[in-house]
C-alpha cells in the first residue's frame, strides 16, 4: 500500500449531548481516490471539516504526509496542502471566475499583477485537470457544473496535493457527473488523493480505490472498492440489509387531480422555460418528469406551485383553476390540498436559522392543530415535530436544534415529513432524494409508493433516472421546455435518455 497522506487517529468531536464522531481511525493512501460513505448524519461532513480547520477535534490527531500536523483554521488546511469543495459552494455569485479564485489568495499588493499571473497559472490548470471554464464569467450566469470546476480551481490554485469533496454529484446532472469523475481520474493521475463524501453507491464503485464506511459517528469497516459489493456497503451503512430497488404493485389510476393545458413560463430573463406544456396527473398514480437539468421542470413545478408567475395556460386541481398567469396563492394552494417539496430545499424550502420544529410546521403554522387562540400552541408544536422526527428517523432527534446543523439529507427529510403529513390530495416533489443516503432513500420511496396507493396522485420530477423509472407509472420526458414523449416504466434507459437529448427514437433508428 502507498505511503498515506492523511492519517487520522483517535478523532472525537461533540456538539453538546451529541457525539458527531467517536474514536475515528482513518488512513488514505497517497495518490488514491478514497470513498466515505454513511448515512445522513453519521459524522463524514464533521470529520472533514475537523481535517479542513472547520472544527477542532475534542481529542485525537492528525498526520499528513506521515507528520504530526495541528490544523486549528482552513489556512492551515491550505498550507499543508489540503484543501476541500464543500456540498454548498464557497463563491461570491456576482464576481468572476477569476476573481473568486484569486480571492483571499491575491499574493501582491497590486491586484492587476495578481490578476494577470492567476490567468496564466488557470489557463496551465485547465488544460492539465481537463477543468476548462472561461474565466471572465460571472459565477451566477453559469450552470452548477462549471461552479463546482471553479471550487476544484480554487483549491488547485493554492496548491492543493490532497483534495476532499463533499456530497459533489449532489446537484449535478449525470453528464455533469460523469465529467466530474474523468477530472477526479486525472486528478488522481497527477499524484493527487481524493477524498470523496458520497452516499452514492454506485458513485463509490465507480470511481474510487478504497472505501470506508460510518455508521453513527463511528468508522466500521474500510474496504478495498474492488472487493466489496453495493449490497455489502449498504448493509455496513445502515446496520441491516437494505432493498436496492423499489417494490410496488400496479396502479389503479382514478380521477384526474391535476390538469395543466397549454401552459407556458419564462423566466427572469424572459426566455421561455416551458413552452405550450400540457399533461395530467390522476388519483392514485405517480407521474414522472424525466430530463436533464435546466429543461423547464423546476419553472414548471414553480408555476403549478405558485411560485412563479406563468405567461399562458391552464391549471386545474380537482377541476377548480389555479390563477397561474395572475396571483396564483400557494397558501390557498396547500389548504386545497396541494403540497409542494421544492427541488432547492435551502433557498425555498426551509429557513435554515429557524429551529426543527419551527421548520416542521413552516406553512401550516395557522392550522387549528398548532394554534391555542390566537396564539402558536407551544407544546402541540413540539409535539408534532416529535412524532415527525421519530417516523422519518431525523437525526438528530432535537426538535430545538437549528435547521442549518442539520446534515443535507435530514434537513431534506424535515421538508418531506412536513408535506407529506399534511395528508394532501396531490403532492408535487422535485429531487426527493438529493443529497440523502441510500437508508432514507429506500424510505422517501416507499412514502411516494404508499401515497400514490392511498389514492394520491404524485407528480415527481428528478435528475435520477433510475429513480424516474422505477417509481413513475407513467413517465414524461421534458426537453428545450417541451413535453418530447411519453413512456411507461418498461421503457429502457436508453430510450428515455435519447428522449432528454432531443433525439425521437425513429431518428436514433437512422
Amino acid at each position: 500500500m502507498a505511503e498515506a497522506a492523511i492519517e487520522l487517529i483517535g478523532i472525537n468531536k461533540s456538539f453538546g449531548a451529541v457525539r458527531a464522531n467517536r474514536d475515528i481511525a482513518l488512513e488514505v493512501p497517497r495518490g488514491t481516490i478514497h470513498g466515505i460513505i454513511g448515512e445522513n448524519g453519521a459524522g463524514k461532513s464533521t470529520l472533514m471539516s475537523i481535517l479542513y480547520g472547520f472544527y477542532q477535534a475534542d481529542s485525537g490527531e492528525i498526520r499528513v504526509n506521515g507528520k504530526p500536523t495541528a490544523i486549528k483554521t482552513p489556512n492551515d488546511a491550505i498550507a499543508v496542502g489540503i484543501g476541500m469543495v464543500h456540498q454548498h459552494f464557497m463563491l461570491v455569485e456576482n464576481f468572476t471566475v477569476l476573481e473568486n479564485v484569486i480571492l483571499g489568495a491575491e499574493g501582491e499588493p497590486l491586484l492587476k499583477k495578481s490578476i494577470a499571473k492567476a490567468r496564466s497559472e488557470l489557463q496551465r490548470l485547465e488544460r492539465e485537470y481537463g477543468l476548462e471554464v472561461d474565466p471572465d464569467a460571472i459565477i451566477e450566469e453559469l450552470p452548477v457544473g462549471l461552479q463546482q470546476r471553479v471550487e476544484i480551481l480554487k483549491a488547485l490554485y493554492r496548491g492543493a496535493e490532497i483534495l476532499i469533496l463533499d456530497e459533489p454529484t449532489g446537484v449535478l446532472t449525470p453528464a455533469e457527473a460523469d465529467h466530474l469523475f474523468r477530472i477526479l481520474q486525472q486528478l488522481k493521475d497527477q499524484g493527487k488523493t481524493v477524498v470523496l463524501i458520497t452516499h452514492k453507491l454506485r458513485e463509490i464503485m465507480a470511481i474510487t480505490d478504497n472505501v470506508s464506511v460510518m455508521r453513527q459517528g463511528t468508522m466500521v469497516a474500510t474496504r478495498k472498492t474492488s472487493e466489496t459489493t453495493v449490497e455489502e456497503l449498504a448493509e455496513l451503512m445502515v446496520g441491516r440489509r437494505v432493498l436496492l430497488r423499489v417494490e410496488k404493485g400496479d396502479a389503479n389510476p382514478g380521477d384526474v387531480k391535476l390538469l395543466v393545458k397549454n401552459l407556458t413560463v419564462k423566466d427572469s430573463r424572459g426566455v421561455t422555460m416551458v413552452d405550450d406544456v400540457s399533461f395530467d396527473v390522476r388519483a392514485g398514480e405517480i407521474v414522472g418528469i424525466a430530463g436533464v437539468a435546466g429543461n423547464g421542470q423546476s419553472e414548471l413545478l414553480e408555476a403549478i406551485s405558485g411560485i412563479r408567475k406563468a405567461v399562458s395556460g391552464t391549471v386545474l386541481l380537482d377541476n377548480k383553476a389555479i390563477d397561474v398567469t395572475g396571483n396564483a396563492d400557494p397558501a390557498e394552494l396547500r389548504d386545497r390540498g396541494l403540497a409542494h417539496v421544492p427541488e432547492d430545499r435551502h433557498h425555498v424550502g426551509l429557513v435554515l436559522s429557524f429551529e426543527e420544529n419551527e421548520n416542521s410546521i413552516l406553512g401550516y403554522h395557522d392550522k387549528p392543530q398548532y394554534l391555542k387562540g390566537p396564539f402558536l400552541n407551544l407544546d402541540a408544536i413540539q409535539k408534532d415535530a416529535q412524532d415527525k422526527i421519530a417516523k422519518y428517523d431525523i437525526r438528530p432527534a432535537n426538535p430545538r436544534l437549528k435547521t442549518a446543523n442539520f446534515s443535507g439529507g435530514n434537513q431534506q427529510k424535515i421538508v418531506l415529513a412536513r408535506e407529506i403529513e399534511q395528508d394532501p390530495g396531490v403532492l408535487i416533489v422535485g429531487q426527493p432524494t438529493r443529497g440523502v443516503d441510500v437508508g432514507a432513500i429506500e424510505f422517501i420511496h416507499k412514502r411516494l409508493i404508499a401515497m400514490r396507493d392511498q389514492g394520491k396522485a404524485v407528480l415527481l420530477v428528478s435528475v435520477e433516472l433510475d429513480e424516474i423509472r422505477s417509481l413513475s407509472d407513467r413517465i414524461l420526458v421534458m426537453f428545450a421546455g417541451r413535453i418530447v414523449g411519453e413512456r411507461g416504466p418498461e421503457a429502457s434507459e436508453g430510450e428515455i435518455g435519447l428522449l432528454m437529448a432531443g433525439v425521437e427514437r425513429k431518428e436514433a433508428a437512422e
